[in-house]
This record gives structure tokens, sequence and C-alpha cells, in this order.
């Protein structure tokens, strides 16, 4: 019977598309909560709908898809659920712009008709990001596919919304929030990212009321604000103001006056002068100081971040210059005005930090505002005894901390977001009751809604208001933060508020792989919801992933135009080469580092399990014989038992999330093992077809390369399909064939420790023809002693094997170490085994040369590797495997260059002999 072939070169892009249709076609991703194995789930992180694929979705689609193909591959009922996020403040940014290309605003569409074309943008262009993940062989049961603005999860946002009021865990308040002059919405903290920056320290003379050549100097980095201060706060024990406290003074460039008063919160007293202004609507911390002292909470910006002091300095003589003006303007101006009315003391360079929009990047400001907020403190409670007891694993465990800290600091969530697309707010108001307030509108057009309004908080739009009146009820025009339906991701996509099948079999989800940037945007979220409305955490474990930079370990980005993009490696190098290296460089706490030589280095590993492949089948015809794995030949031996070893490391890396460890793992087995020794040690056997020994080295390569292609198969779906289907095998895919397990019966430590004699053998014979630079080609003869009888025993038993595999002609065993040297021979001696050969036919300073060359290079890397672990910094946070693996290579480096330097004695000695007899 023929065997199937493989064309000369692997073509990726043919096999992958051919085999991502038909696994979709059989359905093999396809969960069901029938399935009789143990479930194991997971949950995308939502990727927005806006989105096309960057290198931080590959990485971390790939370490998820080989969990879920490993998890399948062992029999466990898998369910990968996928989706989209409806994403408000991107979605609606890109159909504004397409507004604003036509010459229109959502305004002038109106609600109703810009909602349509944000549907109809989703449904033309929203899934891209979707078949880009199938392009990266995502096995998601995408017959599950769900979007968080489907009708099943805004029942969802609903149901948790209303049960949140209820539970007097929601609430309507005006608080200071972060806000957003170009998207014209609030944002919660953690969508603000501090930038540091060099800004000024402006030191502002305010006079006191009682005596005005008596100043007060006040240091603060925004003076634009100061039309809104309400008070001086000093330290109440400062010796040099308290006897200040309960004075006035007058705010400068006006005619209004504050008062100073004592505050050991919000005054550092070695900050600045130690006296500092409290503008309570214009800073997070002014603000509960304000509410400290009871201070007016006054407002002089607009949403647009522009002066807006009409009756605020209506008193002013200056208040026509800056009205009207955003912060950037309005500064400079205000700083000349202090200048010229003899009211600024002095302006300092000063490092500060600057918080800007997530998504425009546009300075966010503190802003005074009517918003729903949920209070956090008893939803973060159970979140964070989940973790400290258990329940919910964060791995690496180092951001287990920073977890706890953020959740034991954390505040109040503002979830209403002043944009149309999205959940709308499900509370209503009665214009009636209110005197239509809805038809007045603030300056960005958004209806008003009184701060002591009463709400109707329902799942659906009542029919009267408490008062009966019918037909003026108006809903918030608000919608949700875009995390508020995020967080109820692990269970209202499996069909939550209703008690589905697939909520039973599925909930909780086994593990989330996310990335650190949304640890808190998400995560956090997720267990506080998952406990509150399901009663048990969402996931079990949680591992963090880290940042994807460039080689230099910089932050990729267009303006510096180090952007890898995956879709181009892909198409560059294959998808199996791009997923094995972000598996390979997954090493946890450490950034990727990631370049195109790497990616190209792993293609060439697709090559060479290619070309290999191609060897087995070619060698594969002919008789097979399955005979226990202890009466086969030694190379048969050694290879089944360095696969069983391989399949135990795999498996138990995986199961700790190490995903470097276990790809590098697969490497080192099937390139330096498999291809690099087992198939050189196999091809004598195989040239006699008709023997007994090719017959079960047939086998054993068909056996083990079978194997290895279900152990690859996570990390490199594609290719080990394509060559999975050409060999022996039992059902109709990979996907769904069981994982290797170990067996017993291949393990052989005995063959393993005969197996490593010889490789110290061939190793000492290859540093002998290296130092004397003689060709690999070139037939030598060599002398092996073994340390001991026993191990000359081994030598001897495998000599043939030896001496094929190094060139060797006639190895001569002997059975103890030697001392002397009869001369003109080099003698290289390792831990168990010495070897000679003949100098005799060597260029001797050539030789000499060389291993000068290489003992400089050897030491530079010993003292560079002695540095860092003499460096207490370095030994402190290293992890400790890296720490293991400095001081292996220093060893292994410390040795070689002992090594070296004893052949560079002997080759002096033996030309100084040589010069001797010469001469004589």
């Amino acid at each position: 019977m023929s065997t199937p072939q493989l064309d000369k070169t692997y073509s990726p892009h043919d096999v992958e598309d051919r085999w991502y249709q038909r696994w979709i076609d059989a359905g093999l991703f396809h969960a069901d909560s029938n399935h009789p194995g143990q479930s194991y789930s997971m949950v995308i992180p939502p990727p927005n709908v806006t989105g096309s694929l960057h290198v931080g979705h590959a990485l971390n689609n790939t370490l998820q898809d080989i969990l879920i193909r490993w998890r399948r591959m062992q029999g466990r009922n898998v369910l990968w659920m996928p989706g989209t996020d409806h994403a408000g403040i991107a979605t609606q940014n890109v159909v504004e712009r397409q507004l604003q290309a036509e010459g229109t605003t959502r305004e002038a569409l109106g609600r109703e008709e810009f909602l349509k074309r944000v549907w109809q943008w989703k449904e033309k262009s929203g899934g891209t990001i979707i078949s880009q993940l199938k392009r990266l062989g995502a096995s998601c049961d995408w017959e599950r596919e769900r979007f968080t603005m489907d009708e099943g999860l805004s029942e969802a946002v609903r149901e948790v919304f209303v049960r949140l009021h209820a539970d007097g865990l929601l609430y309507r308040g005006e608080r200071l929030i972060n806000w957003c002059p170009r998207c014209l919405t609030a944002l919660s903290d953690i969508e603000v990212e501090h930038e540091e920056i060099t800004g000024k320290l402006y030191t502002i003379r305010y006079a006191l009321v009682d005596d005005p050549t008596q100043v007060l100097l006040v240091a603060t980095t925004r003076p634009e604000t100061m039309f809104g201060d309400s008070a001086v706060a000093v330290h109440p024990e400062d010796e040099r103001y308290r006897h200040l406290i309960g004075k006035q003074v007058r705010l400068p460039l006006t005619t209004r006056t504050i008062p100073i008063v004592g505050d050991s919160i919000l005054v550092d007293r070695e900050f600045g002068t130690g006296a500092v202004k409290i503008t309570p609507a214009h800073d997070f911390n002014d603000f509960e100081a304000g509410e400290r002292h009871g201070l007016r909470r006054i407002k002089i910006l607009d949403v647009h971040a522009n002066l807006r002091l009409e009756g605020v300095l209506a008193e002013s003589e200056v208040a026509h210059i800056i009205e009207g003006l955003p912060v950037a303007k309005a500064r400079p101006k205000i700083e000349q005005l202090l200048t010229d009315h003899g009211l600024l003391e002095k302006s300092d360079p000063h490092k500060m930090a600057l918080g800007k929009c997530y998504r425009c990047k546009t300075v966010v400001e503190p802003f005074l505002s009517d918003q729903w907020f949920v209070k956090i403190k008893p939803l973060a409670e159970p979140a964070i005894q989940a973790v400290e007891d258990g329940r919910v694993r964060i791995i690496p465990e180092a951001w287990k901390n920073n977890y706890l800290g953020w959740m034991r600091d954390i505040k109040d969530w503002c979830i209403s977001r002043q944009i149309w697309w999205g959940h709308q707010i499900p509370a209503w108001y009665c214009e009636t009751c209110y005197g239509s307030p809805f038809l007045r509108r603030s300056s960005d057009g958004a209806p008003l809604i009184p701060s002591d309004a009463a709400v109707i908080v329902a799942k659906t739009k009542p029919a009267t208001c408490p008062k009966g009146h019918s037909g003026a009820l108006v809903q918030d025009p608000d919608v949700l933060d875009t995390w508020f339906s995020s967080a109820l991701w692990p269970f209202s996509t499996l069909g939550w508020p209703k008690q589905t099948a697939d909520l039973k079999t599925f909930y909780p989800t086994s593990t989330l792989v996310t990335g650190l940037d949304i640890l808190f945007f998400w995560v956090a979220r997720m267990i506080m919801m998952g406990l509150k409305f399901m009663g048990e955490v969402p996931f079990r474990d949680v591992y963090i992933h880290a940042l994807v930079r460039d080689a230099e370990g910089q932050k990729m980005s267009k303006s510096k135009g180090n952007v890898i993009d995956p879709l181009h490696v892909m198409e560059q190098f294959g998808t199996d080469a791009l997923r094995f290296t972000m598996a390979a460089m997954a090493s946890p706490g450490r950034d990727v580092k990631l370049a195109e030589e790497r990616i190209e280095g792993y293609r060439n590993f697709t090559n060479k399990i290619w070309n290999a492949a191609r060897f087995l089948l070619m060698h594969l015809d002919g008789e097979r014989a399955e005979v226990p794995a202890a009466q086969r030949s030694f190379p048969d031996r050694w290879i089944l038992s360095r696969l069983n070893a391989a399949i135990s490391t795999v498996t138990h890396e995986l199961e700790q999330y190490r995903f470097d460890r276990a790809s590098s793992a697969i490497y080192q087995f099937i390139w330096h093992e498999y291809c690099d020794k087992y198939i050189e040690m196999i091809k004598p056997a195989l040239k006699d077809q008709a023997s007994e020994q090719a017959k079960t080295t047939r086998q054993t390569l068909a056996e083990t390369f079978e194997t290895m292609m279900r152990l690859l198969h996570p990390f490199m779906p594609f290719i080990s399909e394509e060559i999975w289907q050409t060999l022996p095998h039992e059902g109709t895919s990979i996907v769904r064939q069981a994982y290797p397990a170990t067996r017993p019966d291949w393990e052989s430590q005995e063959v393993e420790q005969e197996f490593a004699l010889l490789e110290e053998c061939r190793a000492l014979m290859n540093q002998e023809r290296a130092i004397l630079g003689y060709p690999a080609g070139k037939r030598l003869h060599f002398k092996a002693h073994g340390k001991a009888p026993e191990i000359a025993s081994a030598l001897t038993n495998h000599r043939a094997l030896i001496e094929y595999m190094e060139n060797v002609d006639n190895l001569w065993i002997a059975t103890t170490f030697e001392v002397s040297n009869p001369g003109g021979l080099l003698i290289l001696t390792g831990n168990s085994v010495q070897v000679r050969t003949s100098m005799e036919d060597a260029d001797l300073q050539k030789a000499n040369d060389n291993v000068l060359k290489q003992i400089k290079v050897l030491q530079k890397e010993v003292d560079r590797t002695q540095q860092k672990l003499g460096n207490p910094d370095f030994v402190a946070k290293a992890p400790p495997e890296v720490l293991n693996e400095h001081r292996e290579r220093l060893e292994r480096e410390s040795q070689m260059i002992q090594l070296l330097k004893d052949a560079l004695g002997q080759i002096e000695i033996f030309v100084s002999e040589r010069k001797r007899i010469e001469r004589s």
C-alpha cells in the first residue's frame, strides 16, 4: 500500500484556508452542554467591533486557543465563547467621522437615524476582527457568537441595572467626574490615561481682606480655575499660617472674598508654599475638601472646557479677556494678567501627571455633573475575599497585590455616558411633574434633568409616573459605560437571566486570558458582578499575559514605525510560525520583545517539521512490525523515552500556564532530538527495507511522528493537521484526537543514560575536530576511554553507531582514563568519557589562534554573567528560573574555558616538542 506524499515545500496559505473551513463545516469547535466530559470553558475578551487584529490580540488569542485545543483533545467538554463589544465611544467616533466627511452631524440626523447608521456600519464593517481571528486559527464556537448589544445581553443589562437600583447600590447624583471635552462624555477613573509632563507651579498673591498689605502666597498648577475658588487651605499645625485660619482673602483679579480654612488632609506643608486654593467644582481632592468645609461649588468651565465666567466675574474688569477661551489658551492670558496686576509672585517648572481620554487622548477635565453611579464598596469586598481565599487565582501571582490594592481603594463607578450608541439607561422621568425640563437644553444639546427629579427605574417603559401622569415619561438620554455590559459577559453570553443548560454547564468558566491593561477595567468588574448575580466567581484562573513590544523593548506605535502587523507576518511566514513565536515568548512577568526575525526563525521550524515528515513518508512504504518498546532498537527505545519525557513536560507546563516552557520543550524535542539525532541514527537501519529492524523502525517512525503531531497541534494547528492526515491514524481530524499521555512502557532511564554517554563522547569528538580544524567529512581515528568499565562497555555496545554518526574509522575503546600523553595526541576529558585523536595533520598555528579567540569570547560572556549574578538588584528581582539559567550558563562556559585551556596547553607542548626535534 502506497503512503500519501507531501509537496516538496510547505505552502501555509493553501493549508490554512482549506483546513479552517473544513473544521468549521464539520462543527469541530461546537460545544454541547450534554457532552459527558468535564466542562472547560472560556470567554473571549470581546474585541471592539471597530477593531482589527494587532499583535496584542494575536498573543492573547493564541494563548487562549492553545488552552482550548489542548483541553478539547484531553476529552473535556470545551466551550470557547466568542463575541464582540459595541465599544460605545470608539464606535460612535467612527460613525461621526463618516458623517463629518458627508458634511453633517449626529445632532442633525437625530438619535434614531444616527443609531440606524451605526447599526448599518456594524453589520457591514463590524465583523472584520472576527474574520481575522479565524485567520489566526481561533477555534471558538462561532455558532454561539455574541455581541454586547444582542437582545439577550441587553435584557441582562436591564435586569442588572434594575436589581442594583432596588438593592440601593445604584444612584444618581451630582459629583465630580472625569469629563472628555472631545467625546463630550463622562469617563471612569480607569478610562483616564496619565502622562507625566513638565508644566508650571504658579505662586499667586492672595491679599488678606483685613490687612491688604499682607499676602498669602498660594501655590497652584492651574491658575485658570482660580475663578472657581471657594477657599484657601493651610495645614492647621503649620506655625506659619495657623493664626490666619478663619480670616478672609481677596480672590485675585476679582472683588470676591473667600475664607482661609485649616485642612490636614488636603495640605502638604512641604509642597509649594504650604497654602493651596480649593476649587470644589474642578478638582477631585478639592471636591472632598469642599464637602468637609461646606464650600460652594462654582463651575467655571463648560462641556467643551471653555471658560464660562458669566455671573462669576461680573464684577471683574478682566472677564471679557478670557471669557469663552479654552483652558490651554486661557492659562497664559491669566498668567499675564496676574503679572500685570502684580499678583504673580513666581512660576517654576514643575513635573505633573496630565490625565487624557483613553480613546481620543484629549486632556480630561474634572467636571461637576449629574451622573449615575454604582456604590462599589459593597461589591468590591466579596471580590477581594474571592481572590484572597483562592477561589480566583491570578497568574502570575505578582499581579494579585495590584488587584487587591486597587480594589481596597476603589471609588464609586460612574456608569453613565453622554453618547447615543450603547445601552440606554432604563430610567424614566415625568415631564409633567418637572415642567418639561427636557425642552431645555445644555450647551451641547443634551436634555437637562433636574437634580431632584424623581426617577422611575424599570426594565420597560412604565405606563404612568407615581402621580398617575401618562404619555409624558421620557427615558434618560444617557447610555451605560461599555464596561457595564462587558462586566456581565461570562454569564450574559450563556443566557442569563434565563437559567439555560449552557449556564448550568459552563458557568463558572475555567480560565480567563487577558492583558494587565484591563485587569481593573474588566476583570475586577466581572468578579464583582459574577458574585453579585450568580453567587459564584466567573472564572477560576486569571492568566495575565505581558505586553508585546518591539525588539528593543519599545512600545509599538505607527509614529515610531515599529509596528508589527500580525496579518502581514501571517501572510509572509504562515500563521503557525506567528503562533509558535507568541507562545515561545510568553514568559510570565516579562514583556514580549517581538522581532520579525524571531517569526522567521519559527517559519524555519515549520519547514524542518515538513521536511522530516517528507523523509518519514518516503520510508513508510513496506511492512511495519509492532513489537514491545523494550524489544526495539537502541535509537527507537531512546526516541520513545524522549517523546514520553516531552509529553510529560509539555502537559505539566501547560497546567502551569508556562507556554514558553511548553513550546521550548516541543521545539527541543522535534528539532534537536527527533530531527537532528533520531532521524540520523536510523538511516542505516532503513537501508535494508526487508530487515526486521527496518520494519520495527518504520513502526516507531509512524508511531512517534503521529504522536508528535498531536503534541504539536495546539501550538501549530494547521501544519500538524496537514501532516497528520498523511500518517496512519484513526478519525477524521486531529482536532478531536486524544492529546498524548505518557506511557510507562516507553520510559527507559537506562537507555537515556547510555545515550548521554554517547552524546558526551560525540561532543568531545566534535570539539577536537573544531579545535584542530578538521572538516566534518574527514574520516578520523579516535580513541575513547570510559571512566569505568561499565561506561566503556556501553560505548563498545554502540561503537558502530558512534562511528557512523561521527565519520570515524575503527573507534578504539579503552576501559580507563589515561593520564599520560604519548605525544602528538589531543586529549579532551569529560565527566565520564575521555577522547583522543592525532594532531599530526592539523594546522597547529591556526588551531592555536582559534582556541585563543574562543577563550576570549567565552571569558567576556563569563564576566558578563558573573557581573549580573553579583548585582544584588538583579538577584533580588530576577525569577528563580532566570537565576538558574544564568548559573548553569556560567558553569557551562567556565568548564568550556578550562577544556580549551587544556587543549591550548597540549598544542603548545606538541609544537615545542616538534621544534626541538627539528632543531636536533
